[in-house]
């Protein structure tokens, strides 16, 4: 072999082999496809709706100042009545709130007698004081009330003042009647006595002074009238503050009917007259 084709062949043996070339590569991320004809599915969202609160339950206002309507189921009255004796009463006409029956007739209302006074018997009049806390309506749905009367028909002389205390009649009437009675009865019997004597103006005269002492003793004596709320009694009552009910448990469709209460009858106080006539 020549020297130049040597020469060649350690030239060669010295080059690097040949090899495919290197350099930096970036993979790119693998594309999912879909089969022709089917729907891309919708991405999900990154975060979750809350879900949403409860709604509290609706409630209806019956305002401060709204009347109640009530008739009274048991008789009470200062001769007998001490405080935290119970009154029943029930409503006689429904309580409507943005022309929506929210107390229909007929529902129960509760209370308690706070104070009761007797009458003195030379002067003070008689005096009552009630207050409502509970109400029952016609679906025993039962409610706290805070009610005070405003009003009172008893058929005597009873009165409520603006505390809401129920006050009773004045018996100044009956007490002049008393005097009179005795007066004229002491005068009939003193003139019978005196034309038996042979006097019978003196004897007029002597019996009326005695009758009208008797009489002007048994006013003293005699305690003024009581104040009394007899079976059947209506009053009207006021409520001092808020009621709130809840909306699910007043939907009515009907105003409701109250319990046929006769009323009470008319009395009229009388003082009683002592005297041996």
């Amino acid at each position: 072999m020549s020297a130049c084709c040597v020469a060649a062949l350690v030239c060669a043996s010295r080059l690097p082999a040949a090899g495919p070339r290197q350099g930096p590569t970036t993979s790119a991320p693998a594309v999912e496809t879909a089969p022709p004809g089917a729907k891309a599915p919708t991405p999900a969202p990154a975060v979750a709706a809350a879900a949403p609160a409860p709604n509290k339950s609706a409630q209806i206002e019956v305002p401060t100042g709204t009347h109640l309507p009530l008739v009274l189921h048991n008789g009470i009255s200062t001769r007998s009545a001490r405080p935290g004796d119970p009154v029943y009463f029930e409503t006689l006409f429904p309580v409507l709130v943005d022309g929506r029956v929210v107390i229909p007739a007929g529902s129960y209302v509760s209370g308690e007698v706070t104070e009761a006074k007797r009458p003195g018997r030379v002067k003070g009049r008689a005096e009552m004081m009630i207050k409502l806390t509970t109400m029952i309506l016609p679906n025993s749905y039962m409610v706290n009330l805070n009610a005070t009367p405003s009003g009172a028909s008893s058929g005597g002389g009873e009165t409520v003042n603006g505390e809401g205390k129920i006050v009773g009649g004045s018996g100044k009437g009956s007490d002049v009647g008393t005097v009179i009675r005795t007066t004229a009865a002491g005068a009939g019997i003193g003139a019978g006595v005196g034309a038996a004597a042979g006097d019978a103006g003196k004897g007029a005269g002597i019996g009326a002074g005695v009758g009208a002492l008797a009489g002007l003793t048994a006013v003293l004596l005699t305690r003024g009238p009581e104040a009394e709320l007899p079976r059947g009694s209506t009053v009207e009552a006021v409520i001092d503050r808020p009621i709130y009910l809840d909306a699910e448990k007043v939907q009515f469709t009907s105003p409701g009917q109250a319990s046929p209460v006769a009323g009470p009858p008319n009395r009229q106080t009388t003082q009683p007259i002592p005297f041996p006539f």
